[in-house]
């Protein structure tokens, strides 16, 4: 062997190389796909296909076996399949800190914890509407008020409203005690009994209705009460607290109430029986305490007007209020 052996054996043995080295990081790049799939020297039947895996096999997990869908002749994977319908998976219900404390402890502070954050016992007493109406003769007042006590879901209400002249017995007045079941984030479904008093016949009526929150942050309620005697009324109300300031607030009101027939007895005719449409702003001292002035315009239409002729009473009129809006 002369001295040029062994530099020309390495030479030889380093171009040999470098074309495997080349195509084996071709194939990572993803350029050394056969042209033909028939000139594989593996037969299909000795290939992995993800559908020829037996559920729950070591390769059924292999990310090379998964299915591929294709658009546009593009095979795609991962995040970009198309999306699936299996159901979710049950939510864990071992608790890890019952393996270091006494379940029975651990128990009881869960439910403590449910209970303080949503499943409390709550109530509140509000005045919507407690004001002196100043109007063309005898200045009068009004009140409208509710309160409740329950949970989340389940509440008893209590309301009442009604309205009156100064110097003379009140014109109209009722009380609801009302059983109110959420049915949604924003709803409630109510029935229970309403109680009339004042002027005219004491009626007692079955009641259901409902109070939530409209899309746009519309307050609106609605009820229909049946008499003993068989009477069918209606009311429905909205109202809009249109913030001008960090206290000042402008809400607009409207009530309507309806009648099925004739109620000679309470001067009630069939259709709308009468609207009230009011414009109120406030000032809120605090949250809880808020004085207001407005305006309040009622008419009574139809029938019922006809009954407040027949009476010697103006069947429209306005009023300027101011009053008291609470709550605690």
């Amino acid at each position: 062997m002369n001295r040029y052996s062994l530099p020309v054996a390495a030479a030889v043995s380093f171009l040999a190389a470098v074309p495997a080295y080349a195509q084996d990081h071709a194939s990572h790049a993803g350029m050394a796909m056969p042209a033909d799939p028939a000139a594989t020297t593996q037969p299909e039947t000795a290939r992995t296909k993800p559908d020829a895996l037996a559920p729950g096999s070591k390769d059924s997990h292999d990310h090379n076996a998964m299915p591929m869908a294709r658009q546009g002749g593009t095979a795609m994977g991962g995040t970009a399949l198309p999306a699936g319908n299996a159901p979710a998976p049950k939510p864990p219900m071992d608790h890890y800190a019952d393996r270091q404390f006494p379940a029975a402890d651990m128990a009881r502070a869960r439910a403590e914890m449910m209970r303080e954050q949503g499943g409390q016992t709550v109530y509140q007493a509000m005045f919507n509407l407690a004001e002196y109406q100043a109007r063309e003769g005898r200045d009068g007042y009004r009140w409208d008020g509710e309160a409740f006590v329950g949970g989340d879901i389940h509440r008893l209400w209590l309301k009442s409203e009604g309205e009156g002249a100064l110097g003379d017995r009140l014109e109209s007045g009722e009380v609801q005690a009302l059983y109110s079941r959420a049915v949604g984030p924003y709803f409630n479904l109510q029935a229970g009994v309403r109680q009339d008093f004042g002027q005219g016949p004491d009626r007692t009526y079955a009641t259901v209705g409902f109070e939530g929150l409209a899309p746009y942050m519309f307050e609106v309620e609605g009820a229909l009460f049946l008499s003993s005697k068989g009477d069918l009324l209606g009311r429905l109300e909205g109202y809009y607290d249109q913030r001008i300031t960090q206290r000042l607030v402008l809400q607009p009101r409207v009530e309507l109430n309806l009648a099925a027939q004739d109620v000679p007895e309470n001067r009630l005719g069939a259709g709308l029986t009468d609207a009230e449409l009011g414009l109120r702003l406030r000032y809120e001292i605090t949250r809880q305490f808020a004085p207001y002035v407005g305006v309040s315009y009622e008419a009574k239409t139809g029938r019922t007007a006809d009954f407040a002729r027949a009476r010697g009473e103006e069947p429209t009129g306005a009023s300027f209020v101011f009053g008291i809006r609470a709550w605690f």
